[in-house]
């Protein structure tokens, strides 16, 4: 397997040289060495790994949650608990967001349908809901 410079690991992951670059910042991937020309010499293991990152960043694990599952990855003595509990209170975060995101909807939905839409805005029931706030 030939080493890849950073600019080819990023056309194979799908993403920007500065975005692996912030990767290697956030200790989220290692910095490869260098070869004496100065180019760092990327393997295919930095691909999956960057591929794993941004598969854990679709389901809505934060940097350091995708650290920690880094970590556990790696360390042959953990379990598959120590994921489900991660993956399970990722899961927790997601439903108290979408039950927020639910009653914002039902409130706006609420607002927009009170509202005329025409008229002058002095007796705007969105604009008074928004200041009695």
């Amino acid at each position: 397997m030939n080493p890849m410079t950073i600019g080819q690991v990023a056309k194979q992951a799908g993403l920007s040289v500065e975005t692996i670059r912030f990767y290697e910042r956030k200790q989220l991937i290692e910095k490869p060495e260098r070869k004496e020309s100065g180019y760092r010499q990327f393997a295919e293991s930095d691909i999956k790994r960057l591929l794993f990152i941004q598969q854990a960043k679709t389901l809505g694990f934060s940097l350091m949650e995708i650290k920690e599952l880094l970590s556990i990855k790696e360390d042959p003595d953990t379990g598959s608990r120590e994921v489900k509990n991660l993956a399970q209170s990722k899961l927790n975060d997601i439903e108290e967001k979408i039950e927020m995101l639910q009653r914002m909807k039902l409130t706006l939905k609420t607002l927009v349908d009170s509202c005329p839409g025409e008229g002058s805005k002095r007796n705007c029931p969105i604009l008074e809901a928004l200041d009695a706030r």
